[in-house]
């Protein structure tokens, strides 16, 4: 017997059997007859038995089509479900951004109806602070062909706006089309954004502490830190007892947490204690965490140092009413004071007294030494003013080099209470009098106090008024005094404010001459001319340089009044170039030392210069000594600036002041003046003579002429002339003259030397 395995054929014998059945089967169908014969038994038998299992075959292929076709039916029911129903939006976009299919969620989260979404832009639905978001998002998708995601608000139909992640690719590669999916990230974003704010609000100057329900720290900010001195290492896994102060007993913090507990918070001023021990008042606020049971998770504090500010309050009060450098009251509250003195002294009957009090040559030190050794001087004299007045008094600082002392109640008597103010203000000056060392300097200061005596009939601003006309009449006389106001001092100031108001007037109505005092050489002749500026009042005729000049250096009216002179003077130098006896002659002129140090100085006598077309060679500056002192090295350079101009120099008044030789060198000068205090007595005071004949012989040694004023007799001339003087000036040769006075003694004198005559 064969084997079951022997009813099957091979695969060759298969094949074969297959393709002769088929050709027979070809036969068939094309008529052509086909002989059984031709085919044994077994033959038959084997095609029967292919065709039954080609049959199985078929049926179980069907079988499995109907299976396939059930199961794509369950799966498209499943899409149905995932597509339609997923909580997530889907949508189908062409590539210009219309949508062409929305599922319910994303018509839902766009808030339009699907119906009505179809060939809608998604670009309509996007918050317009966020359309670039989209664009890009789109351009990129489209250009990359890449799934891509971003993150941007939409703004629904109803205007509400909402947060969602937008998800896309291409739906089928070369369909054009594009599969978006859109996810609502609302509450993340807005949980985001509420963390954000807490952190913030943790990060915040306020010192804010967590602890956990039993009152562990577990978490502090830098502001705690920052207030308490205790880090976050120190301080976590502490209690609040780390900075208990000790000053609440056990019954003010049971009311805190009997609150706490039944409120769920608590506020309220408390004193604590900082790490380095100093104690501070905070004001706190306590707030319970709860649970959705209601049970306490932890706490919250917040809180901020109280004492900052009340001492916040206290500092500005001091800067309100106290001077910052002195710690002295200022003016504000020197007002108040002294109203509040009135008021009181109206009550008693007592007499008061208001010092003005000015530090003399306080500039110098400052320009000298500096700023910072200046401000040290006001502290200590400060410091001294406070040490001999009454408790009860007041030392202020006006402002500078200013102070005011207060003292509220003196006599009944006003002779009692003026010697007892004149005590005190001896003492100041003794005091202040002692030497000052200000970072290794030895200084002597010195006071100037006015002094004005009020009662119940006196007002604050006028005697405010009296005290500073006694300290300007105490300054004026020299310093270093105390003065008390009187009437005649009221006077005179009235006086010399109407001065300076004519003074004004003067200027504008051209008021000024100019008049012209020779000056000679050893023979007598004419070499030049000093300029000196009168004042031609029309009720109080020609008034002299020294009955205003001080006043109009004050007033800074000495300004436009020297370039006047100035101006004139080059004017006259020009119209001297026709003669020929006047082309030679120079104009001296007297320069003040607020005119030289205007910072503008140089300039203006170039311009002068340049406008007159004046000889620079002619024109003579005259300086005094205590002017050239006063800041060498910037009197040096502006003299350089101005020599370089052609302009001479002369040093007026030499031998009153106390010039170095050193500095003396360093000038720039062309000339010696000998002050006509030491010709006066010439030739019989030996003194006066040794010094004459010593600036001589300096001016001689320096390379400079030597000229003297003042002279009026032969003598003094004679004197003058043997011990090598090179240049004369004095009534002897001829006083001040108007310009055509002048004409005509120039011409004289000019005729005179040229034939010789010299009697």
């Amino acid at each position: 017997m064969k084997n079951d395995s022997d009813n099957f054929l091979s695969l060759e014998e298969m094949q074969a059997l297959r393709a002769k059945a088929e050709k027979r089967a070809s036969q068939k169908s094309a008529n052509i007859p086909v002989n059984v014969k031709d085919y044994t038994n077994e033959e038959i038998s084997r095609i029967i038995h292919e065709l039954q299992v080609h049959q199985i075959e078929l049926e179980m292929q069907n079988d499995e089509l109907r299976n396939t076709q059930t199961e794509l039916a369950k799966q498209r029911e499943r899409y149905f479900e995932l597509y339609e129903l997923a909580p997530i939006g889907y949508c189908t976009l062409d590539k210009e951004g219309k949508i062409l299919q929305a599922n319910l969620a994303a018509s839902s989260l766009l808030g339009v109806d699907r119906k009505k979404l179809t060939h809608r832009r998604l670009s309509d639905f996007i918050a317009n602070d966020d359309q670039d978001i989209c664009y890009l998002f789109q351009k990129s998708l489209l250009d990359v062909s890449e799934t891509h995601s971003c993150e941007l608000r939409l703004t629904r139909q109803n205007q509400n706006t909402l947060w969602v992640q937008l998800t896309a690719k291409e739906n089928d590669k070369g369909s054009g089309t594009i599969l978006l999916i859109l996810n609502d990230i609302t509450e993340r974003k807005e949980a985001e954004e509420a963390q954000r704010i807490a952190a913030m609000a943790f990060e915040s100057q306020s010192g804010m502490v967590i602890t956990d329900a039993q009152g562990n720290i577990i978490r502090v900010n830098p502001a705690f830190t920052r207030l308490t001195g205790y880090t976050s290492q120190e301080a976590v896994g502490m209690t609040m007892e780390l900075l208990k102060s000790g000053r609440h007993d056990r019954h003010f913090y049971k009311r805190m947490w009997d609150t706490l507990n039944e409120h769920k918070r608590w506020q309220g001023e408390i004193w604590n204690k900082r790490k380095n021990g100093k104690l501070y008042a905070e004001l706190l606020t306590i707030t319970a965490v709860v649970d959705p049971d209601g049970n306490i998770t932890h706490y919250v504090g917040n809180f901020s140092d109280i004492t900052e500010d009340k001492e916040a309050e206290a500092v500005i009060h001091r800067l309100a009413y106290y001077d910052p450098l002195t710690r002295l009251p200022n003016r504000r509250l020197l007002q108040e004071r002294v109203e509040q003195a009135i008021a009181s002294n109206a009550r008693s009957k007592l007499y008061g007294a208001i010092f003005f009090i000015d530090l003399d040559k306080f500039k110098e030190l400052n320009d000298t030494r500096g700023h910072d050794v200046g401000d040290l001087l006001l502290i200590e004299v400060a410091e001294r003013l406070r040490a001999i007045v009454r408790e009860g008094d007041t030392v202020a600082r006006q402002g500078g080099d200013e102070f005011v002392i207060l003292l509220e109640t003196l006599k009944r008597d006003p002779k009692e209470s003026a010697v007892l103010a004149q005590q005190i203000g001896e003492k100041l000056l003794e005091s202040i009098s002692n030497p000052f060392v200000l970072k290794g300097y030895e200084y002597r200061c010195k006071l100037s106090i006015g002094i004005g005596l009020f009662n119940e009939k006196e007002m604050a601003n006028d005697l405010f008024k009296h005290a500073d006309i006694a300290l300007y009449e105490a300054k004026k006389s020299g310093g270093n005094k105390l003065l008390f106001f009187d009437p005649q001092m009221q006077r005179d100031l009235d006086l010399r404010s109407m001065m300076e108001y004519e003074l004004k007037e003067a200027i504008a109505l051209n008021q000024f001459r100019l008049y012209y005092q020779p000056q000679v050489d050893r023979k007598q002749s004419a070499t030049g001319v000093e300029a000196l500026i009168r004042w031609e009042h029309p009720q109080h005729g020609l008034i002299t340089p020294d009955a205003f000049i001080p006043l109009a250096e004050e007033s800074g009216l000495i300004f436009p009044i020297g370039l006047w002179v100035v101006q004139r003077a080059c004017a006259q130098l020009k119209a001297w170039e026709a003669n020929v006896h006047t082309r030679h002659l120079r104009i001296a002129v007297n320069v003040s030392a607020r005119q030289f140090r205007q910072s503008d100085f140089v300039a203006l006598i170039e311009k002068t210069l340049e406008t007159s077309g004046a000889n620079p060679e002619l024109l003579k500056l005259e300086l005094t000594e205590s002017l050239v002192l006063e800041n060498v090295q910037d009197t040096i350079e502006k003299m350089d600036a101005i020599k370089r101009l052609g302009v001479h120099f002369s040093m007026d008044d030499f031998g009153t002041g106390y010039s170095s030789l050193s500095y003396l060198a360093k000038l720039p000068l062309n000339q010696l003046k000998i002050d006509r205090s030491f010709v006066l007595n010439l030739p019989d005071n030996k003194n006066d003579a040794m010094i004459v004949r010593t600036i001589i012989t300096m001016g001689i040694g320096l390379d400079m002429d030597v000229i003297a004023e003042g002279i009026e007799t032969p003598e003094q001339f004679e004197f003058l002339k043997v011990h090598g003087c090179q240049a004369y000036q004095g009534y002897l040769f001829g006083r001040p003259l108007e310009i055509d006075a002048l004409s005509a003694y120039l011409l004289q004198n000019w005729e005179r030397q040229y034939t010789g005559d010299r009697s």
